[in-house]
């Protein structure tokens, strides 16, 4: 019998020998070069950077750094981490009016620029932000300075030129350099210029990541949520908790979309957008399978950015019905909605939810509050259900939606898991998840629904490479994510006198709450910047979104009535 040689492809000591590398490499009390973690990057061959150590530039690695950086890269020298905008506003003798705050497209997160020191500050709201920042930095720096590499002239470059020119140096694809027009737009021959001026040589420091710095940024981050329950006197209501996104339980909930549906399909018809257009034509089409309610969703969110006035009517609207929406006021960029049910109007609920006349009588008698949250990043959601449980009196119900890699369904497939393993702690947590196949399915007809699977909450997206993601496959590890280990050891914590364990398996089939956790395949893990997470919620990516935002609300809503259906049945 021939025995296979073991594999020498790199895995999990890598990726484990390249987080000590970072982690004690930041404890310096300076700045340190980026290029010292150059190296142990390109050991670990990330499945997002598969071309890191070869001269030829990975455009996929470049397009997912930039994506996820505000595009002061052009200008960018120094990149200051901490936990405090306070701290950061004031770090080297600066002060709070030399600062700007930037966004990154890809990612939200709080991001200061300060154009004279050529510096940008990030403010941690876990350490998952710097497992998530640091090696989007290194792989920006390297494939950077090999574009510079291949655009390097000594002589001043003619813009027009360069730009000419610059896709067949690089050897970038067509769909790639399109990618590259959209995410700069009128600075693309900035951002060219710019890498063929200069080789990148960032400067890196950490200002503060404890984990007293961490749990005091949430508190700051719950503070505006505290004061409007105060106000509404809704402190001693039970809540449930809801991780999902800014808009797909306010649109079911508040019928705000729906009341202006013909003025939104009127200004479909009159506009030149060509996507828009496409989607109502295919709709109009006999036995079309495309939902109309999520057409207008996706239109609406369109129609209200072109209608500025019609905003602040929608967010006095909702107002009067129970929902208050609470922006992110410190350094943790999650904004939340609060969703009082006994406010609600029932005749205006989506109609697939199918709202009964004893449902709607059930829905003006029911106490709950419905906390809604903007999914945070990784350790991020365990602090910010731990603070919610904290200063709470009952938290009922926890519900996550979030999106997630596969490694066995297609972009836009929805996914459930009863197993999930969290690399964070070690813990392997088992489940009892309130959601299964027959609570998606009927809201999902153009794709699948695959329950009973397991899934690895990451420590981030670059921290991964084949050899660690094909021992995962091996043992039926099919979703790759960030935020339900962190969750769930937070809901541990809620039913237990001690704090999370490490690396054992945790029974939570019978939690102090009730527990379901719905995933929405967004990418792969080797598909870099070109998919439903890099680009954005296209309605390619609406079914999937809405089935399992209608699945949370319809098991809400069904605890409201008392007429539960059986778990994960």
């Amino acid at each position: 019998m021939t025995v296979a040689p073991p594999s020498t492809a790199p895995g999990e000591e890598q990726v484990e020998l390249y987080v000590r590398t970072y982690l004690t490499v930041l404890r310096s009390s300076g700045e340190i070069r980026l290029q010292a973690l150059e190296r142990v990057h390109l050991g670990m061959e990330s499945s997002l950077h598969p071309l890191g150590g070869q001269p030829q530039l990975d455009s996929g690695a470049l397009l997912y750094a930039l994506h996820r950086l505000p595009p002061v890269v052009l200008e960018m020298e120094h990149v200051r981490l901490g936990q405090s905008p306070d701290q950061l506003l004031h770090a080297d003798d600066s002060i709070p009016s030399e600062w700007m705050p930037v966004a990154a497209a890809g990612r939200r997160r709080r991001w200061w620029w300060n154009p004279a020191r050529r510096t940008l500050a990030v403010a941690l709201a876990s350490s998952s932000d710097m497992d998530d920042l640091v090696p989007t930095l290194v792989a920006l720096q390297i494939e950077w300075n090999k574009a510079h590499a291949l655009l390097e002239s000594p002589g001043e470059l003619d813009r027009v030129t360069e730009a000419a020119e610059a896709r067949s140096l690089l050897g970038i694809s067509e769909d790639d350099w399109l990618r590259l027009q959209l995410l700069f737009g009128p600075r693309m021959a900035d951002f060219l210029s710019s890498v063929a001026e200069r080789p990148l040589d960032l400067g890196i420091q950490l200002l503060g990541g404890s984990q007293v710095g961490y749990a005091r940024a949430t508190r700051e981050w719950w503070r505006p949520l505290g004061d409007v329950l105060r106000r509404e006197q809704l402190l001693d209501r039970p809540l449930y908790f809801v991780s999902s996104n800014a808009h797909c339980l306010v649109n079911l909930l508040s019928g705000v979309a729906r009341r202006r549906a013909p003025e939104v399909a009127r200004w479909v018809e009159q506009s030149d957008d060509a996507e828009l257009l496409q989607i109502a034509s295919e709709l109009a089409q006999p036995g079309s399978r495309l939902s109309p309610e999520n057409f207008l969703y996706y239109a609406a969110r369109r129609w209200f950015k072109a209608h500025p006035g019609e905003r602040e009517s929608r967010a006095v609207e909702e107002g009067s019905t129970g929902i208050f929406h609470i922006p992110s006021q410190s350094g943790t960029d999650v904004a939340a909605q609060l969703i009082v049910i006994d406010r609600l109007d029932p005749s205006r609920i989506d109609p697939r939810l199918a709202i009964s006349g004893a449902a709607a009588e059930a829905m003006r008698q029911d106490p709950h509050v419905i906390l809604n949250i903007q999914y945070p990043l990784g350790l991020g959601a365990y602090h910010i259900l731990r603070q919610v449980m904290e200063a709470t009196e009952h938290v009922e119900g926890v519900y996550v939606l979030g999106k997630a890699a596969t490694l066995n369904a297609d972009v836009g497939d929805v996914m459930v898991c009863d197993v999930v393993h969290d690399e964070q702690s070690g813990n392997t947590y088992w489940l009892n998840n309130c959601f299964s196949f027959s609570q998606l399915s009927p809201f999902v007809t153009s794709r699948s629904v695959l329950d009973r699977q397991r899934a690895v909450s990451v420590r981030s997206t670059f921290l991964q490479n084949r050899g660690y993601l094909e021992r995962y496959y091996r043992d039926a590890y099919t979703v790759v994510e960030m935020e339900a280990g962190p969750y769930l050891g937070a809901v541990f914590e809620a039913g237990d006198s001690s704090r999370y364990p490490n690396r054992e398996q945790v029974d939570l089939t019978r939690p102090a709450m009730e527990v379901g956790v719905i995933h929405y395949a967004s990418d792969t893990p080797y598909t870099q910047a070109r998919t439903l997470g890099a680009r954005g919620l296209h309605f390619e990516g609406m079914e999937a979104t809405y089935a399992g935002a209608l699945a949370i609300a319809a098991r809400i809503l069904e605890r409201c009535s008392g007429q539960l259906s059986p778990v994960g049945g």
